[in-house]
């Protein structure tokens, strides 16, 4: 095996626009789970794989993702940045890496948190170079990924999102092996439209040339704004240093053992903090108000007595007292598709004002900066900037 440095490729450059409203401010990998963007679980993933050296793929709103990362110090990575300035592609945002690469590397996506473990499997196989590598694991939905088909360890087809029965439940894991040869590969690619890096590997397999590894390890992918409340949930009950709670906690507070509390966290009397929540940096819960399975960004405000279940609360914005978010399945509606019995009570944008009173109904999506009065009841979903009233 050679003993060639190795470098971390990761796209980072997309909006997400299904995780709207909280990507109108953030990209997609810097949305928080666990008090921490999704991209630094990466990061992370990364460095303890053994990888000094990482290539961000950025554009979109990549002022916060820069500003965040730096150049790595405090991950003890180097970290250069590439720009993908038109999100033309998952192909064609590797391709923007090729100047900053110079041997073997591997590939991963800002918003889909795997073990160390398969990243240095990964590592090892892009140092041998004999063949490309694609990691592949299992899901329950496997419609909604790549499927893949296979002969051994060999990849011999990705069928992207099949609308049709699919025979397995595996699928593309998003995380390769690549070396320079790739490239190439990669503008030789017959597409259309946008060049997504599955229409080269296609090509690959097709030639015999993909080698398939297998995986049944942590793989945590956020699609959808439900998916943040699971991704979540799974990262504090795996980080039990993230479930210790500030010292400061008066007598009259509940809180569950997997719950991620930022040290600055304000929280009330007579406070019920559920499981498998996270409240982000100078957020306050007041006085009597229970919060559960859910993500608070930082400076949110929980008013007094209010009830917030399976909810997502975005930076900057205010739950008025007694107002509720029950909590529960629901139907959620995301572009042209309906998503039925998804566990999500609803989500409040950055800066968004919901009255004393109000009710949020299962599967509300509130926009940024949205006034609501108080009593409401707000059901469906409320564009950004958008005043709701009574009667």
């Amino acid at each position: 095996m050679s003993d060639d440095p190795v470098t971390a490729v990761i796209l980072a450059a997309g909006e997400g626009r299904r995780l709207e409203p909280l990507t109108n401010r953030r990209p997609k990998p810097m949305v928080p789970v666990a008090n921490r963007p999704l991209l630094e679980h990466v990061v992370e993933a990364v460095t303890a794989a053994g990888i000094d050296r990482v290539a961000l793929v950025v554009g979109y709103r990549q002022e916060r993702i820069r500003n965040h990362f730096g150049d790595g110090d405090d991950w003890d990575v180097t970290i250069e940045y590439v720009e993908q300035s038109t999100q033309l592609g998952t192909g064609h945002a590797v391709l923007q890496a090729e100047p900053v690469v110079d041997g073997p590397f591997v590939v991963l996506n800002g918003d889909r948190i795997v073990d160390a473990a398969v990243v240095s499997r990964v590592r090892d196989l892009a140092r041998d170079g004999d063949h490309p590598a694609m990691v592949v694991t299992t899901a329950e939905h496997p419609r909604e990924y790549g499927v893949v088909s296979l002969d051994d360890d060999r990849v011999t087809g990705i069928d992207e999102k099949p609308e049709g029965p699919v025979e397995t439940n595996r699928i593309n894991a998003g995380v390769y092996a690549f070396s320079p040869a790739v490239f190439d590969a990669i503008r030789e690619t017959h597409a259309t439209g946008e060049l997504a890096i599955t229409a080269t590997l296609n090509e690959l397999a097709a030639d015999g040339d993909l080698t398939a590894v297998g995986y049944d390890g942590r793989w945590l992918d956020v699609s959808n704004l439900w998916d943040l409340l699971e991704v979540n949930a799974g990262l504090i009950g795996e980080s039990p240093e993230s479930a210790s709670a500030p010292p400061t906690l008066r007598e009259s507070v509940t809180v569950a053992d997997d719950v991620a509390l930022a040290g600055n966290v304000r929280i009330g009397p007579n406070v019920t903090v559920g499981g498998s929540t996270a409240i982000g940096s100078n957020a306050t819960v007041e006085a009597g108000a229970v919060v559960e399975n859910s993500v608070i960004l930082p400076d949110a405000v929980i008013g007094a007595g209010a009830v917030v279940r399976d909810a997502i609360v975005a930076g900057n914005a205010r739950i008025g007292p007694n107002a509720t978010i029950a909590g529960g399945p629901a139907t959620v509606v995301v572009g042209d598709a309906v998503h039925r019995d998804v566990e999500l009570g609803g989500v409040v944008g950055d800066n968004a004002s919901i009255g004393g009173g109000a009710t949020l109904a299962d599967g509300a999506v509130v926009g940024d900066g949205v006034r609501a009065d108080a009593g409401v009841v707000i059901d469906g979903r409320v564009e950004s900037g958008a005043v709701v009233r009574r009667g």
